[in-house]
C-alpha cells in the first residue's frame, strides 16, 4: 500500500493506494500533520510500503511533514521535485523551479491521458489555468483567486458582510441572493464560471480546435457541467505517481 500526500495551501490531501488496482483508494484531508497521522494510522499499519509527496508549502514545512511521516510510519518518503520535462510535457516557465508543483503534476497527468493539447483548471484556494500544446509544450497559464480567497477579501475589507460558513446550498445556484450569504456565494460562483467560460472561449486561439479540458481541485465540481469539461478530482495524485513511480 502506498500513502500519497498533496500538501496544499489549506489542507493536506491524502490517499492510500492498495496494491490491487481493482480496489478503490481510501482518501481524506487533514488540516495539519497531526490530524493526518491520526486519520491514516489504522489503515497505514496494514502493509504500508512507501509514501510519495507533493507540496506547495515552504521547504521547512515540507521537510517537517516528510520527517514526521517517515519516523512515525516507518516508510521512505519520495518527493516530487521541479523538472524541465516529465511525461512528455515541457515546463514553460522561464524559471521552471518556480512553477507550482501541484500545477505541474496536474498538467503531466492531463497530457498523459490522451497525449493531446489540453487546458487544465485547478480550482482550490486559488484558480490556476494551464495550456499544453499537442507536442507537450506548456504554453504558460494564469492564476486568480478562488472562491475561498474571494470570501476572505469581502470579509476582510467590508464591515457588514458577515455570515457563518459558506452557504453550501447556493454553491450551484446563481439566482440573485436574498440574504448576504446567498448574494456572496452566488456572486463568487458567477465570477468563477464566467472566468472559466472565457478561458474556454479563448483557448482555441492558442491550442487549435482539438483540445481536451480537465478540471481538478476542491471546487472543480462547480464547473463540471460546462461544455467539454472533464472533472478528474485526483489529477495531481495521478501526476505524482508519474513523478515518483
Amino acid at each position: 500500500m502506498i500513502l500519497e500526500l498533496d500538501c496544499g495551501n489549506s489542507y493536506i490531501k491524502w490517499r492510500l493506494v492498495p496494491p490491487i488496482a481493482a480496489l478503490a483508494p481510501i482518501d481524506g484531508r487533514a488540516v495539519d500533520i497531526g490530524q493526518l497521522l491520526d486519520q491514516v494510522d489504522t489503515s497505514a499499519k496494514c502493509g504500508l510500503e512507501k509514501c510519495r509527496l507533493v507540496s506547495v508549502r515552504s521547504d521547512s514545512e515540507t521537510d517537517a511533514i516528510a520527517l514526521r511521516v517517515s519516523s512515525e510510519l516507518g516508510v521512505e518518503v519520495l518527493r516530487a521535485m521541479p523538472a524541465t520535462t516529465l511525461g512528455g510535457v515541457t515546463n514553460g516557465y522561464l524559471e521552471p523551479e518556480r512553477l507550482g508543483l501541484d500545477r505541474w503534476l496536474a498538467m503531466v497527468a492531463a497530457f498523459s491521458l490522451r497525449r493531446r493539447a489540453c487546458l487544465v483548471f485547478d480550482l482550490g484556494t486559488a484558480i490556476t489555468v494551464d495550456l499544453i500544446a499537442i507536442d507537450g509544450r506548456h504554453l504558460g497559464g494564469f492564476i486568480t483567486p478562488g472562491i475561498p480567497l474571494m470570501r476572505d477579501q469581502l470579509f476582510g475589507h467590508t464591515r457588514r458582510i458577515r455570515y457563518e460558513g459558506p452557504a453550501e446550498s447556493v454553491l450551484s445556484d446563481v439566482s440573485p441572493g436574498r440574504s448576504t450569504a446567498q448574494a456572496v456565494e452566488a456572486g463568487c460562483l458567477l465570477m468563477v464560471r464566467s472566468y472559466i467560460g472565457a478561458q474556454l472561449d479563448e483557448a482555441s486561439a492558442r491550442l487549435g480546435n482539438a483540445f481536451d479540458v480537465y478540471a481538478t481541485g476542491g471546487d472543480a465540481a462547480l464547473v463540471s457541467d460546462l461544455p467539454g469539461v472533464t472533472c478528474i478530482p485526483d489529477l495531481v495524485f495521478r501526476g505524482l505517481a508519474i513523478a515518483c513511480p
